[in-house]
This record gives C-alpha cells, structure tokens and sequence, in this order.
C-alpha cells in the first residue's frame, strides 16, 4: 500500500509529486495524433473538443439522451459558479473516485467554454483531496496519475474531513467556494442544492454540486462515452469507494459459478458500470 504523503505535525500538505500516465481502464480511441497536454488550456481545450462531440451527436439510447441532458445541466452550473467566483477562488475536491472524475472532467471543459477564463488560465487546477485512514493502493495511484493528465495542484491531507478543509482553506486563503461531486443518493446529499454554504460550526465557503442530481447510470454512461480512464477498482466490482477497512466489492456484482466458468472457489464480480439501480451503489460499504 502507498504510504501517506509526508506531512508536518500540524497536518499540513504536501504537493504530488509528477505522476506517471493514467492506468487505462476502457480502451483509448484511435488518433492520427496524440493531443497537446503541455498545458491546462491544451488539456481544457482536448476534453472540450471531445465533450461537443458527445453533445452535438444524435441520441441512439434512452441513456445516451439522458447524460447529454445531464451534461448540459452541470455545465450551466459551472458557468454559473466561473460567473460569480474568480478562477482563484475556486477549487475542486477530488478523491479519484467516479462521481469526482465526471465532475472534475466537466469543470475543465467549463473552463474551455467560459469566455473569462478560456482567456487566462492558471498553469494548474486548485484542487484538495482528503484521504481515507485507510487508502486503497489503486486509489491513490489513479489519484497520482490524475495530477499530471488533468494539470492538478493537489493538496492532500491525512486528516479528518473538517480539520482537512479547515488546513486547507488557512493554506488557501483566497479560495471561496469548492466544487464537491456529491450526488443525491450520498449520504447527507438528498437536500442539497446546486450552491450550499457549509453548515454551522464548518470553515466557511460555498460548496458547489455541480452533479447532484446525476443517476448511478448516467455517471458511468458519460465516463464510457467519452472513453475516459477511471481507478481499476470498478472493474473488479467495487462500486462506491471508501478506505480499505469499509469498501468491499458490491454483492450483486458476484457471478455465479455457472457465470465463473464453474469456479466455485474464486469469487469473481462483474465491472461496476454493469450496476443498474441507485440504491445498490453503496451495498459494498460498511458504512
């Protein structure tokens, strides 16, 4: 397992290291060239190309109709956040995970998008990743991995999640509101909005969901039209990710024997983009 990054008595964070390529877990399309990712804009810039694709392309099923309506959506909130905040006083939060993935992919595209920032933007993306008492080694490799595509200055903090925000936002003193990608099936997510400021007694900033009303299908639907990368994990059937000790595989995911080719002794789970219902998400958590 990877251990935690270094940190200081006061649990302050250290800045990831260059990370190796992103472990491809769907295939890349073909290219007659690879794209520039010298830069942010050069990063912003591809994903946006590819994203109006998938937008301007006629719908074929009920799903894929769905996730361009749901696209649209999130990115007019972003819009809406890039309109009010200052590129400076933004930042993500982002843990690797599918729901952050999406929306760490549609902020990037935002940026393209957005007549002010298009124009000016910073060599990295601000973002905070609040690790787990017990991380998973894949986790955090695609995490590593996801600095260097996605042009990331990432804070990570070995911390609770109050006492994290609370280092972070002391460090980060300009930043003023925080993309989360919560979505309602969550826990503590169902009352949400789109703009929330943290409850009473938390440092305060303006929590941003841009995905909040996104469906378990819909995620996995936008990550595999746009053959994006995702952490190994989902495709041995863990479908919501916490820490080593909480996360297991989802049970609905376990083939049969018959399925396992009679393997009755190796327990084998299909990928998590084969889960239909929301309410199943969190069957292989503890908690």
């Amino acid at each position: 397992m990877i251990a935690p990054p270094p940190q200081s008595q006061s649990g302050t964070a250290t800045r990831s290291p260059s990370p190796s390529p992103i472990p491809t877990s769907t295939p890349a399309p073909a290219a007659a060239a690879a794209p520039d990712t010298s830069s942010l804009a050069s990063v912003c810039a591809a994903l946006n190309t590819k994203l109006t694709a998938f937008l301007a392309a006629e719908p074929t099923t009920d799903l894929q109709r769905r996730v361009q309506a749901q696209t649209a959506s999130s990115l007019g909130i972003i819009s809406t956040a890039l309109d009010r905040y200052s590129i400076d006083e933004l930042a993500i939060s982002y843990n690797g995970g599918k729901d952050c993935l999406v929306l760490l992919l549609l902020f990037l595209c935002a940026l393209a998008r957005h007549p002010r920032t298009s124009a000016a933007l910073p060599a990295r993306i601000r973002s905070v990743y609040v690790m787990s008492s017990h991380p998973f080694t894949e986790v955090d490799e695609f995490v590593d991995a996801s600095v260097g595509t996605y042009m990331l200055d990432l804070a990570r903090y070995a911390l609770p999640m109050k006492l994290a925000f609370e280092t972070y936002l002391r460090e980060q003193p300009a930043v003023r509101a925080v993309f989360v990608g919560t979505r309602r099936t969550d826990p503590h997510g169902a009352q949400l909005g789109h703009f929330d400021m943290t409850d009473h007694g938390w440092p305060s900033f303006m929590r941003v969901h841009p995905v909040i009303d996104w469906h378990y299908q819909e995620v996995w639907g936008f990550l595999r039209a746009l053959e994006i990368p995702y952490c190994r994990l989902y495709d041995m059937g863990y479908t919501s990710l916490g820490g080593t000790t909480d996360t297991h595989p989802n049970p609905v995911l376990l083939e049969t024997a018959a399925q396992n080719g009679g393997d009755k002794a190796t327990p084998h789970f299909r990928p998590a983009y084969e889960l239909v219902e929301d309410q199943q998400e969190r069957l292989g958590r503890d908690r």
